[in-house]
């Protein structure tokens, strides 16, 4: 069982660049074929200031620090013994080519189910802009098997 007392903690907050060339792969990916996402001059048109990230762009933002599972790691956690539970978004801002985000994580939940076979961390990630309004906060949930 995880540490309740964890509840709370950070890590260190990482600062990732935004990409034209990111942005244009990630919207391949998905398949998009919404002209905002893929043409800078009709995102400029629309008023972005470049290219703008798709939607759940954000949650690779966060595959570019140096150790992606330090916060599991770090608290013990088997990699093993994971499932990805849910992923939420709230958007505040765009995220354009040329942005420079900050990344701040945090544990904010721990608990279980079926008498402590199951535990579920909630984490959410702050996300803010090069002048440092927010753009983006996310929740991730983990679930943990025990025993």
């Amino acid at each position: 069982m995880i540490d309740k007392n964890q509840i709370g903690k950070t890590w260190p907050a990482i600062e990732v660049q935004v990409e034209k060339g990111q942005l244009l792969f990630f919207a391949k990916v998905l398949g998009e074929t919404n002209p905002l996402y893929l043409d800078e001059q009709v995102a400029i048109a629309a008023g972005y200031s470049s290219l703008p990230a798709p939607p759940t762009f954000g949650f690779s933002l966060n595959l570019a620090c140096p150790d992606p599972f330090l916060r599991y790691t770090s608290l013990g956690i088997d990699l093993n013994k994971v499932l990805h539970g849910e992923q939420g978004f709230e958007y505040i801002a765009p995220i354009c080519a040329g942005d420079r985000i900050r990344l701040q994580d945090s544990l904010t939940d721990i608990y279980d189910k079926k008498d402590g076979a199951l535990e579920f961390l909630t984490f959410t990630t702050n996300a803010t802009n090069q002048q440092g309004k927010p753009v983006l906060k996310m929740t991730s949930t983990l679930v943990v098997r025990n025993g």
